[in-house]
């Protein structure tokens, strides 16, 4: 499951490389006709589910295996990642993976330099959204029941993944 998948790209890379992969893309209806039209345009729509609305309130059923959340925790507060992580976990088989792609800034908060900056823009454009660091994403997986997080930069991006363990 693609939860926010915007355009789709990180789920349809997925399908084009497993293909026994289904994607099942969350978002709203709009986007995800975009979503859809750029799984056509790769080969996989025979493959591609498409569930419009909000991530806390759809029902995307339950059985994933992998669930990516890609430029999406960064909109929300702490305690509420924590509760859309219980969700998913609720919702993954007994050896599924939450994986997250998002900007990771250093304990300091100033380093590196874009991450820490689009923290701050985050801190101005929504209502409690920030770049979080690794041990902050440490205690929202503790808070959601998981034991932590392994973080990987995503090189040359200022991206980096986020496994929820």
């Amino acid at each position: 499951m693609d939860i926010a998948a915007g355009p789709g790209v990180f789920g349809i890379e997925i399908a084009k490389a497993f293909p026994s992969a289904e994607i099942v893309a969350v978002d709203w209806a709009a986007v995800l006709e975009l979503s859809g039209q750029n799984a056509e345009r790769a080969g996989v729509a025979d493959r591609y589910r498409t569930i419009a609305g909000s991530a806390f309130d759809v029902e995307w059923g339950a059985g994933y295996d992998l669930v990516l959340l890609p430029n999406f925790l960064h909109h929300f507060d702490l305690p509420t990642c924590a509760q859309l992580l219980r969700r998913i976990i609720a919702s993954l088989t007994g050896d599924g993976r939450i994986v997250a792609v998002d900007f990771v800034p250093n304990e300091d908060g100033v380093s590196p330099p874009f991450p820490a900056a689009f923290s701050w823009e985050m801190l101005a454009s929504t209502p409690a959204g920030q770049a979080y660091t690794q041990s902050e994403l440490t205690e929202m997986a503790r808070l959601a029941g998981l034991s932590g997080v392994t973080v990987k930069p995503i090189p040359p991006t200022p991206a980096s993944l986020i496994v929820f363990e």
